[in-house]
């Protein structure tokens, strides 16, 4: 088996053209991180030759798995090279450096997840609508080339800055269509692909589907069943009702849109094209309400952005740490902007965190090891400002404030774990972060904030993260590869196997067919040999017969001559006494010439008998020799039919013993292979139960920190309520002062100077004894009011462990449920697919017998027709020599019955010809001799 080219090797011509050789770090300059992922990162970047600006994705295929994520990077290069559409991203190269492709694309602003991550609100209708009739067009242009995307979701739908929608990220997508690939991501997936490894194929509906589930995200923030896990997801939308609109003031176009692209069966669902004639994607400009959107975001993204500055900026002036830093521009840049809503911190957090697509996941260290991207559009204009931290060394800090497009300009990372010291570092030491030209800043826009960036960053760097779809989707793609594997080595084996017995068949065929032509020609060469036999006989019979004629004749003669002598002395005696000499002469020569004419009578008589004879017998013996050749080609017939009858039993039980191989073999196949399923099943389920686990574990660790977080940061306004208290306490003790001065003033003027020092004393215990009382009062107000709060904290925070423990159990039972009810359905899958195979083998022995009894019949047909034949032929040949016998004046009864006599040999035909011929010559003789 020839191994697969080394990852990175541009020897191949169909490979190497697909890259350029050139350097792309000398080529692109201004590189700022704008995105990241399971694949890599991706990068706002800058021609410095055409001066054009470009994004960059980076994927590594380096490391573990290299050979497919090569593999991977070929295909996504191939698919971009052959769209040319206005609504999917445009391809403009690719390079490759140090194990690392540079995938050079057009620049867009950011995706419509970004958006609503921005907003942290869902998008209006309208807006949903002009996106969707983009969209659509893409898709629809996908669809009509045989490829499909796989992938459809609000973070791969990109807007660009004159408000064209583009279709990007094709990591995932198909060359052809159908398809059957596990891929996508988990909460947008059709049925029909989670199912397709099981139930069959699916074609571009899938898209459609997906589609429908990015309509529900923009339009409530999320896709369904974003909050459960993702593998529980996906028996959720495999075996449940499908998704739909919640309640808001959406239309009902709206909703039919949704609807017709959620329908369950793809047969119901429509395409791509026939949903660009839908009413609720016809009737909005798209440009006018893109554009609109655009520079809405674009200024809600510099208002945050300038926010996170703030923050930044007083966080440094008060020396806070690193962490503090992190915390103070991530976690809270949106809360003090954007109204909270219900789902708005949670969710928010976890909506880049479970888009991770599957297909394409190549770890990118080397990539990651540059700037994150400033996120908006300095003004030329502006002037830096700068400032000092107190603590510490004093360091300055640059920032640009944006003229135009959102946010300020960020400084940026040496570093992705969006740490600020590594930059306060270098602008301390005088340099200048690395990919950062302040002359070129002011053409960079985007509608993603800093903290989107800093998010995925996070999130991609989690060494445990359980929302992480690799291993489950690696999982699945190596069951499938062995399924393939397998049925394609089963195939193979199926084939050879069948090649085998047509050899075998074909064999058995030209040896039965060369013995019967050896049987053929031995029967020929018998015929042969009796009809020279019959001929030599016939020519010995002629020959014997001849002699026979000849000594007949010569014995007449002799006796004739005989008989002549003996009756001439008689006659001569006779004449001697009372005969005159003239009579006695005269009566000589008449009985001379009697006997003369006697003897040529006898000897005509003679010679027509033996001709008559002759005739007669040998008629007879051809007749005999004739039925002889008969009855041999009858027995050699019967013998050829015999070994046909016998060659043909013997094809059928060949033919019986390669059906049951055949089937043998494939039942076989099959046990092999629902083993293996069963097996994968297993795993697969064992997987998604710990998966599971590990879900449910993450979730209680972040309940555990974020209950954590509650009890350590205490509300402002209980601790207001305590520096109150301790107000009050402050001013009581005050006026217990000054009342205790007063109270003492009066004692002492109507107290004896010798007593007032022990009327002092007991005063000051009396006013420290109080005093301790009212601290203690108010001591024991503030623990209430703390113990009270805590209660009230403990018992909302054990609600919520409740409430999650039991979701997360409830979701545990429902997943191993589901699996109970998958493995159901796959024992029952496999029980149909024996009968399937039982009904297909019957089928088969049905039709070899069907076909098994046709030949027969046809052969007993043809052995019956040869018979008839060969009789027909013998009978016209025995007819055709009785007429000629008829014809030759000879009773054909006779002959026939001569003929019919058993004769052993040659010689007891002789011995008969012979005692004929003397019979008749004796006969002759007598007859003819004088009275």
């Amino acid at each position: 088996m020839p191994s697969l080219p080394k990852p990175g090797n541009l020897k191949d011509p169909e490979v190497a053209g697909l890259f350029s050789n050139d350097d792309p770090e000398k080529i692109f300059g201004d590189l700022r991180e704008i995105g990241h992922g399971s694949f890599g990162a991706v990068y706002f970047a800058r021609n410095n030759i055409t001066k054009e600006v470009v994004a960059i994705k980076k994927m590594s295929y380096n490391g573990k798995g290299s050979n497919d994520k090569w593999q991977d990077i070929i295909k996504e290069v191939k698919f971009l090279r052959q769209l040319k559409h206005r609504n999917t991203i445009e391809y403009k190269g690719c390079f490759i450096k140090e194990h690392t492709a540079w995938l050079v694309m057009e620049y867009c602003l950011g995706s419509a997840s970004d958006i609503i991550e921005v907003h942290k609100k869902p998008l209006k209708e309208v807006e949903i609508s002009a996106i969707c009739q983009d969209g659509l067009e893409g898709l629809s242009y996908l669809h009509s080339q045989g490829k499909i995307h796989r992938d459809v979701k609000a973070g791969n739908i990109l807007l660009t800055e004159n408000g064209t929608v583009k279709l990007a990220d094709f990591g995932s997508a198909s060359l052809i269509c159908p398809a059957n690939s596990f891929v996508g991501t988990p909460y947008w997936m059709a049925p029909e692909v989670i199912l397709a490894m099981d139930e069959g194929q699916y074609d571009g509906k899938a898209d459609v589907w997906s589609l429908g589930i990015t309509c529900i995200e923009m339009a409530e923030r999320k896709p369904p069943l974003f909050n459960m896990n993702a593998m529980s997801a996906l028996y959720h939308i495999a075996q449940n009702d499908s998704p739909s609109l919640a309640g808001g003031e959406w239309s009902d176009e709206f909703h039919n849109f949704v609807d017709a692209c959620l329908q369950k069966l793809p047969k119901d669902r429509p395409s791509a094209t026939e949903l660009l004639n839908h009413p609720f994607v016809r009737k909005t400009r798209r440009s006018d309400v893109i554009l609109e959107l655009i520079q809405r975001t674009k200024v809600a993204v510099k208002q945050l952005d300038n926010l996170q500055y703030r923050r930044l900026n007083k966080l440094i002036m008060n020396g806070g740490n690193e962490e503090s830093l992190l915390e103070g521009t991530v976690v809270t840049n949106v809360e003090d902007l954007v109204p909270p809503d219900d789902n708005s911190s949670q969710d928010g957090d976890n909506l880049d965190s479970k888009s991770d697509s599957l297909p394409s996941q190549h770890s990118n260290t080397a990539s990651s090891q540059s700037s994150v991207a400033s996120l908006s559009q300095a003004s030329q204009n502006e002037e830096p400002i700068s400032f000092a931290r107190e603590r510490h060394s004093p360091v300055t800090v640059q920032l640009h404030l944006q003229g135009s497009g959102g946010g300020f300009e960020w400084p940026s990372f040496t570093h992705r774990s969006a740490s600020y010291s590594p930059y306060l570092a270098s602008k301390a030491s005088g340099g200048s972060p690395r990919g950062f030209d302040p002359s070129m800043a002011n053409n960079f826009a985007t509608i993603r904030t800093t903290s989107i960036v800093q998010k995925q960053i996070k999130e991609h760097e989690r060494t445990n993260d359980y929302r992480n779809f690799t291993v489950y989707k690696r999982l699945r793609k190596t069951h499938q590869k062995e399924l393939q594997t397998m049925e394609s080595r089963f195939k193979a084996e199926m084939e050879e196997h069948k090649q085998k017995l047509d050899r075998e068949y074909d064999n058995l065929r030209q040896r039965f067919f060369r013995e019967l032509e050896k049987l053929k020609a031995q029967h020929i060469s018998e015929l042969d040999k009796q009809s020279k036999n019959t001929q030599a006989q016939e020519r010995k019979f002629l020959r014997d017969v001849h002699q026979n004629h000849d000594t007949e004749r010569r014995s007449l003669a002799e006796q004739m001559k005989k008989n002549y002598k003996s009756d001439k002395e008689k006659m001569k005696k006779g004449l001697e006494t009372s005969t005159p000499k003239k009579e006695r002469d005269d009566a000589m020569k008449n009985f001379k010439e009697t006997l003369t004419r006697k003897k040529r009578d006898a000897e005509f008589r003679l010679e027509k008998h033996q001709k008559d004879t002759l005739e007669f017998n040998l008629r007879a013996f051809k007749r005999r020799k004739l039925l002889q050749y008969h009855k041999l080609e009858q027995k050699l017939a019967q013998e050829e039919i015999g070994q046909r009858r016998a060659q043909l039993e013997y094809e059928h039980s060949m033919l019986v013993r390669h059906h049951e191989s055949t089937q043998d073999l494939e039942y076989k196949h099959l046990a092999a292979l629902q083993k293996m399923k069963d097996e994968q099943l297993r795993k697969q389920h064992e997987t998604e139960r710990d998966n599971q686990k590990d879900y449910n574990l993450c979730a209680e660790a972040d309940l555990r920190k974020k209950h954590a977080l509650e009890v350590k940061q205490q509300p402002r306004s209980l601790r207001a309520k305590e520096i109150q208290i301790r107000k009050q306490f402050n001013e009581a003790v005050k006026t217990q002062q000054r009342q205790y001065k007063a109270l003492k003033d009066h004692i002492l003027q109507n107290t004896p100077k010798a007593e007032q020092k022990t009327v002092v004393k007991k005063l000051k215990e009396e006013q420290m004894r109080k005093l301790a009382a009212l601290g203690d009062q108010y001591e024991a107000s503030i623990a209430e009011m703390l113990q009270q709060q805590n209660v009230r904290l403990d018992e909302t925070q054990m609600a919520d462990a409740i409430e999650l423990r039991n979701r997360l159990h409830q979701e545990l039972e429902l997943l191993i449920a589901y699996q109970s009810k998958i493995k159901m359905h796959t024992e029952e899958q496999h029980k149909r697919e024996r009968k399937v195979l039982e009904e297909r083998v019957s089928l088969r022995r049905a039709l070899l017998e069907q076909k098994m009894d046709e030949e027969r019949l046809h052969f007993d047909r043809d052995e019956q027709d040869k018979r008839v034949m060969l009789q027909e032929k013998h009978r016209e040949e025995l007819n055709n020599f009785d007429i000629e016998t008829t014809r030759m004046g000879l009773n054909n009864v006779e002959v026939a019955h001569a003929s019919e006599e058993q004769v052993d040999d040659d010689i007891s035909i002789r011995g008969s010809m012979l005692s004929l011929s003397g019979s008749a010559s004796s006969n002759s003789f007598t007859s003819h001799t004088p009275l």
